[in-house]
């Protein structure tokens, strides 16, 4: 059987035959290692995975280097040194918030309780007036948690993805995102589906902050630097008859939380242009991202689209040169 879509609606990952091959052994291994680990109390774990993340992150060269580029562009007040000590702590992040994500799926009950919301009573208002909702979510490393959780409750959730190279992890991961029921819409199909769903009631979850070129995008102001930036929620809420409501989490790995915080409906969108409105979002990814820089992805291509006539910084050698 094939990863299939139902009725051209929604993807369903489907188990294949073809993934008992012995090249996706070591797959499986690393997904049973992963189970594993998520079973041991956090309190235990975070530690480990806190050191085995900073010292991947010493060693994963290209991804620390589109991190660093990012953050000179991002944040170039902050000295070099506390940059480095952010990507240190990005990397111990990511493994701490993946293994939560997987808890979550195999027991419940033990996470759900340090799940914390911020702004929780936005949730129950938009819940009671049956209010068509999409969630605007800069990419942090416990991203896909809020969802599962809401999903959980009885929420309806719908969000967009991108499969992965590898179909055993492409597989494993996109059964783990929908443990608790929802959509999942492939970004391959494009985007009217994921509008069908938010239409018919479902949450949607918005990933604001990818870079998807020039031909559509507004050049607006992002931290210190600029990017190109879609402009689509504005006409998402549009067309869905939604509203806009900032979301992001954080996770602790003193207390072994997640803290979601919620900011109120972006109603100030409703009549912007383009630029006003690529610039909103970005703002709100900035609001979210400074207290807590180590949450967010920085290893993406955040900046590879430039105006005409400019390097992209992932290509100037003269930035952190590879040794």
């Amino acid at each position: 059987m094939e990863n299939i879509k139902k009725s051209h609606v929604e993807f369903i990952p489907v188990f294949k035959k073809s993934f008992l091959h012995p090249r996706y052994w070591g797959s499986w291994l690393a997904v049973g290692a992963f189970a594993a680990i998520a079973l041991v109390p956090p309190r235990l774990r975070d530690p480990v995975l806190g050191s085995l993340g900073r010292m991947a992150g010493k060693l994963a060269r290209s991804a620390r280097r589109r991190a660093q580029i990012n953050l000179l562009y991002c944040l170039p007040e902050v000295p070099e040194e506390e940059r480095e000590k952010i990507i240190d702590e990005m990397f111990a992040t990511a493994p701490q918030s993946m293994v939560m994500m997987a808890e979550l799926a195999l027991r419940p009950h033990k996470v759900q309780p340090r799940v914390h919301w911020q702004g929780r009573e936005l949730i129950d208002q938009l819940r009671e007036a049956q209010q068509n909702v999409i969630f605007l979510v800069p990419h942090g490393w416990a991203v896909d948690i809020p969802a599962m959780v809401l999903a959980s409750e009885g929420q309806k959730m719908a969000a967009m993805f991108h499969n992965q190279r590898n179909p055993v992890m492409d597989y494993v991961w996109n059964r783990v995102r929908r443990r608790f029921g929802g959509r999942m819409h492939a970004r391959n199909d494009g985007i009217k589906p994921f509008i069908s769903s938010v239409r018919q009631g479902y949450w949607g979850y918005y990933l604001p902050d990818q870079d998807h070129g020039a031909e559509h995008s507004e050049f607006v102001d992002f931290f210190a630097t600029y990017k190109a930036t879609l402009p689509a929620v504005g006409r998402l809420m549009k067309v869905c008859r939604a509203k806009v409501v900032p979301l992001f989490p954080v996770y602790d790995s003193k207390s072994h939380s997640l803290t979601i915080h919620l900011r109120p409906p972006m109603d100030d969108l409703l009549d912007a242009d383009d630029v006003t409105l690529a610039r909103r979002m970005n703002e709100e990814v900035e609001i979210f991202v400074r207290p807590n820089p180590e949450q967010y992805t920085w290893i993406l291509k955040l900046l590879k689209t430039r105006r005409p006539g400019e390097t992209e910084p992932y290509d100037r050698q003269e930035l952190y040169p590879k040794k």
